[in-house]
Order: C-alpha cells, then sequence, then structure tokens
C-alpha cells in the first residue's frame, strides 16, 4: 500500500502543524527504553541473588541479547511489509506479556532457571523488532510533525540518554527498596504502556507499510522475504558512506564495549574509588550527553555535519581512555567524562538525520534492522579482548592501546572522500517509493542506493559513547 508522503509544506501549513506524531513516538521510546533500564538490574541480580552463580547471570544476559541482535537484522523485511506501527504494538504487548509471566511464575513458585531462560530468550527476541519498528517511525513523525530530522533525531537521541540515566538510578533503588521482582514488574508495565502509546496516541495511518506499487514483479507477485532482505544488503554494501559508517561504528562500539565493561571496572578498583567511580563517571558523561543532545535538537540542522560529526567523536573517544591510563586525580576523570559526553551527544542526531535522508522509506526497516545488527556484531568481543589485554600487558598498556586504536579510527577514517556525503542531501525526504542520487558504489552498482542506518543508535550500551543509547 502506498500513500502520500508527509512533509514539511510552504503554504503555511506548517504553522497548524501538529506534534502528536512525534511526541506519540518519543513517549512510546521513553517508557519502553525506562523500563529496560530497570530490567537490566533487576534481572541480573534476581539471577544472582537466587543462583549465587555469575556464569549462569552472564547466560542469562546472553540469552536476552544474541535473539536481539539476529532477530533485529532479519525482521526488517517484515516490519517494512507489515509496517512498523503493527509490529511495534505487537512486539511490545509480546514483551509485556513474557516479562509479566516472570514474576507470576516466581510468586507461585514455579520458575525455574531454564523457564526463566527461555522467558528472557523470548523477551529478547520480541524486543528487537519493537525497538527497530519504533526507530522507523521518527522521520515519518517528523514529517507530519514538519520538524527538521535533525531536531527530531536529536529529541530522540536526548530520550535514549535520559532513560539511560534515570532508568538504571531508578531500577537500583527500586530493587534495593521492593526487590527484583518489582523492577520486573514496573517492566512488563512500561511496554504495555508503550504498546497502548503505539496504538491509541499516534494519529491514524501513521505507521502503516510504505511498500511501493513498483515492488511488485513482473508476474504481479509481491516479492518474497528474501527478496526484501536481499535489497536491503545491497543498499549497506553499496554506498561507499554507508560502508565507511557501518566499518567506523562497528569498531568504535567494540572498543566502548570493552571500555565500559573490563576497563573502567578494573580502573575503579585499582584506584580504589570502587563503583561509586563507576556510577559517578557515568553518570556525569551521561547528563552532558543530555545537553549536548539537546544543543543538537535545537542548532544541529544549521550546522556542517562532517566537521561537527568529527570533533565530537574526538572528544568522546580517545580522551577519556587516556586520562585513566594516566591515572589522573577524580576531578580530572570527570572532567574529561563530562567534555565527552557532551562531544557524543552530537553524533547520534547527525548519522540518523542522515540515514533517514537517504534511505527510501520502503527500505527503512531492513536497511536500518540489518546495519544495526552488524553495527553490534564487535560488542561481545570487546570484553573478552579487553580482558585478556589486561591480563597480559596490564591496564595502563590496554587503555592506551584502546585510545589510540580509538583515535586512529575515527580520525583517519574522517580523511575519506565519503563523509562529503553527509551534507548533500540535506532536508530531502526520499519518497515512499524513491531513493536520493549517490556518489559512488562499492561495487560499482548503480547509482539511486541508499545509506546505512545509524548504527550508534544502538550502541554497546550505557557510557559506549558517554551516556550512550542501549537497545530499549
Amino acid at each position: 500500500m502506498t500513500r502520500p508522503q508527509a512533509g514539511p509544506r510552504k503554504d503555511g501549513a506548517a504553522d497548524r502543524r501538529s506534534w502528536r506524531p512525534l511526541a506519540g513516538i518519543l513517549a512510546a521510546i521513553a517508557v519502553s527504553l525506562t523500563g529496560t533500564r530497570v530490567s537490566a538490574i533487576a534481572l541480573p541480580w534476581f539471577v544472582l541473588v537466587t543462583t549465587g552463580s555469575p556464569t549462569q547471570t552472564g547466560l542469562v544476559a546472553f540469552c536476552e541479547m544474541a535473539p536481539y541482535v539476529i532477530v533485529k537484522a532479519f525482521s526488517g523485511p517484515l516490519v517494512d511489509r507489515a509496517g512498523p506501527r503493527r509490529v511495534s504494538w505487537a512486539a511490545d504487548t509480546a514483551s509485556a506479556a513474557a516479562v509479566g509471566t516472570i514474576p507470576l511464575l516466581h510468586g507461585l513458585d514455579l520458575l525455574s532457571f531454564w523457564l526463566l531462560v527461555a522467558l528472557v530468550t523470548v523477551v529478547g527476541a520480541a524486543r528487537g523488532p519493537g525497538d527497530l519498528a519504533k526507530e522507523v517511525m521518527v522521520p515519518e513523525a517528523a514529517d507530519l510533525s514538519a520538524v527538521p530530522l535533525e531536531r527530531a533525531t536529536g529529541l530522540s537521541g536526548v530520550v535514549e540518554r535520559l532513560a539511560s540515566t534515570v532508568g538504571p538510578a531508578a531500577g537500583g533503588a527500586l530493587v534495593a527498596l521492593l526487590g527484583p521482582m518489582a523492577g520486573l514488574t514496573l517492566n512488563a508495565g512500561c511496554f504495555a504502556l508503550g504498546s497502548l502509546i503505539i496504538a491509541v496516541v499516534l494519529p491514524r495511518g501513521m505507521g502503516r507499510t510504505a511498500e511501493p506499487a513498483t515492488g511488485r514483479s513482473d508476474q504481479g507477485t509481491e516479492p518474497g522475504y528474501w527478496q526484501r532482505f536481499a535489497e536491503g544488503y545491497a543498499f549497506l554494501r553499496r554506498d561507499r558512506l554507508l560502508f565507511t559508517v557501518i566499518v567506523v561504528i562497528g569498531i568504535t562500539n567494540l572498543l566502548d564495549a570493552a571500555f565500559m565493561a573490563v576497563l573502567v571496572p578494573v580502573w575503579a578498583k585499582t584506584s580504589g574509588g570502587g563503583p561509586a567511580a563507576i556510577g559517578l563517571t557515568s553518570s556525569v558523561g551521561g547528563v552532558t550527553a543530555v545537553a549536548g543532545s539537546l544543543i543538537a535538537a535545537t542548532v544541529a540542522h544549521r550546522m556542517r555535519r562532517r566537521p561537527v560529526f568529527f570533533v565530537g567523536f574526538l572528544l568522546a573517544g580517545a580522551p577519556r581512555f587516556l586520562i585513566l591510563a594516566a591515572d589522573a586525580p577524580m576531578w580530572a576523570v570527570l572532567a574529561v567524562f563530562a567534555v565527552g559526553g557532551f562531544g557524543g551527544g552530537f553524533l547520534n542526531p547527525i548519522l540518523g538525520a542522515v540515514s533517514f535522508e537517504r534511505i527510501p522509506r520502503h527500505l527503512l526497516g531492513r536497511v536500518r534492522g540489518l546495519g544495526d545488527s552488524v553495527a553490534w556484531a564487535g560488542i561481545p568481543l570487546g570484553g573478552l579482548l579487553a580482558g585478556a589485554a589486561v591480563s597480559f600487558f596490564g591496564l595502563a598498556p590496554a587503555l592506551v592501546a584502546g585510545g589510540a586504536a580509538y583515535f586512529l579510527t575515527t580520525n583517519l577514517a574522517g580523511l575519506r572522500p565519503e563523509w562529503a556525503e553527509m551534507d548533500r542531501h540535506r532536508g530531502q525526504r526520499p519518497p515512499a517509493g524513491g531513493s536520493v542520487p549517490v556518489a559512488g558504489s562499492v561495487d560499482g552498482g548503480a547509482l539511486g542506493e541508499a545509506s546505512p542506518p545509524s548504527p550508534a543508535l544502538s550502541d554497546a550500551g550505557d557510557g559506549s559513547h558517554p551516556g550512550g543509547a542501549v537497545p530499549g
């Protein structure tokens, strides 16, 4: 079904714009992410205190995240075909039911460990397409609300970072006061509320499939799943800017995962700061990241993207590694994390706007889903590599090596000519069945292909960029 694309108009209609589409999708993202952050505290704590096994705790975490990444990668064609609104509603409903079953069975003394693993696997598998579907509706909401893409993606970044800052604090307090089952019950309620917002608050007609009429084959039949998936894969490999962004974000996500999962905890232990130091540095970075995202939402559509993007990476990346390696006093560490968080706040709004401008609407689900998952591929290796590096070489050399790798990845990649494409299609909205011109392709394919999703929107976790986003 093809419907006319909404967008900012020049006939005065923008003066009568409604914020309901954008406010609705941001509210759905906010409650879903906040519930997930609370669960990220409650679920591991529940497993640890009931089993006493760090191995089983890690297994539960793996059984949630592995299905999330895999199912998200392969759910893009479904989101594009069925429509993101329908998928988001169904996924949040399934997540609410699965999470809500955990405290129910626990209260009835029927919750075995392997049943918990099965329920957590269902939650991860449902969250992947649910998060993807909400992401896909952001540009449509921006069009309907007559808001620049940078502002819409900036506001989305603010919501993500606020959830990353407020959610863990609320989850820790709730678990301390009422126990982990209260946190999981709140998470189930958040999923249910998100599903209700998608169903009721969003305007009628928003979030439907954007499949073009030309999507049918010569025989009049619709393309199959694998043909749709192949179209998304083609977009991920033909555009040079797309290819470069995927590589850069994939490497930095791996380094960020190593930093937050191993290097920061080891630094906090050896420096004597303990868990309080971890929480303090994360909170400072998260607060300034929210400030950066707010500024990006306000003025980023007037700024040149390429210099802002790489200055943001310069501030958010290597300095965090090097300040810890220098064994600096806490005030200096906090200052570096604060500056890094502020710079990191500009990254996702820019990447999101670039991808939404360049990907035809009918391909958003499959391109963003596959790209996000590719960018996550190295994250499980980050902690393993960091742990091995600290064991063999020590903390300071591992931090210096990580900072150097971060600096070289972001700055050497910035010299490539593809990045000039970041500003080329500013303000353009690909029609539902169309595309925007692309300067070149990796394989010499036809022009008119799409740019990548914004993998940084689904990065390694709390602090993967200071105050970074986690799939919610």
